[in-house]
């Protein structure tokens, strides 16, 4: 009886030794830990070096395009491309007349005579002035009807103006001969004065009125 009940708490002395060794080993209980633990944290650091670079760079070229208008050798010029045409940058000229159906067409030009880009846009200032300077016609309308837009000038390109007005001989209107046409460049107070060869012009201010448009890209040839 009494060997009996040693032997049995031999065999159960036995069986808890076994689960305590496996349990108490703890290498193959732990390697599929082991294994697991640095698999998500390989993983989860991934994605965050390369989330880093990818952002890193679109971070910086988008500034750099939208600032620079696309390369870094233009930057310094990007603000000289939107600054706006001044009158000491412009050269301005009548074109010649271009008659049609009773009517007398002028092409006002604006060149860029300096050595930067800049912009106008609008419509110019026009005034017929006798030689000492003092207008000598109701100042010309001004089509609103017609789109206005915003003409970029690089060194040396133009913008025109076409002014159209019923031609005198047909409306029977008292005219006028200026010595010369005064042209202000949109949002400047400062004119040019381009000597006048266009022959009469009425100084009504009702028939044969001179009506000219926004300012588009050329020189209106």
């Amino acid at each position: 009886m009494h060997r009996t009940t040693l032997t049995g708490a031999l065999m159960c002395c036995a069986a808890l030794a076994g689960c305590t060794g496996q349990s108490a080993d703890g290498t193959p209980g732990d390697s599929p830990t082991a294994v697991g633990s640095p698999s998500p944290t390989r993983s989860a650091a991934v994605p965050g070096p390369v989330g880093s670079d990818t952002s890193g760079p679109s971070g910086e070229s988008a500034p750099t395009s939208s600032a620079g208008g696309g390369t870094a050798s233009s930057t310094p010029a990007a603000p000289g491309t939107r600054r706006r045409c001044r009158t000491s940058d412009l050269r301005a000229s009548v074109g010649p007349n271009r008659p049609g159906a009773g009517q007398e067409n002028f092409a006002i030009v604006l060149t860029n005579r300096s050595r930067h880009t800049c912009t106008v846009h609008g419509f110019p200032g026009v005034a017929f002035v006798d030689g000492t300077g003092q207008a000598v016609t109701p100042d010309p309308e001004r089509a609103t009807d017609e789109r206005q837009q915003t003409v970029t000038l690089a060194p040396g390109a133009s913008a025109w103006s076409a002014m159209v007005y019923t031609s005198p001989a047909i409306t029977h209107v008292t005219t006028v001969t200026p010595a010369a046409l005064l042209v202000t460049p949109p949002d400047e107070t400062a004119s040019i004065s381009v000597h006048w060869t266009g022959g009469e012009v009425s100084n009504t201010g009702k028939a044969s009125m001179p009506r000219v448009s926004p300012l588009r890209p050329g020189d209106g040839a």
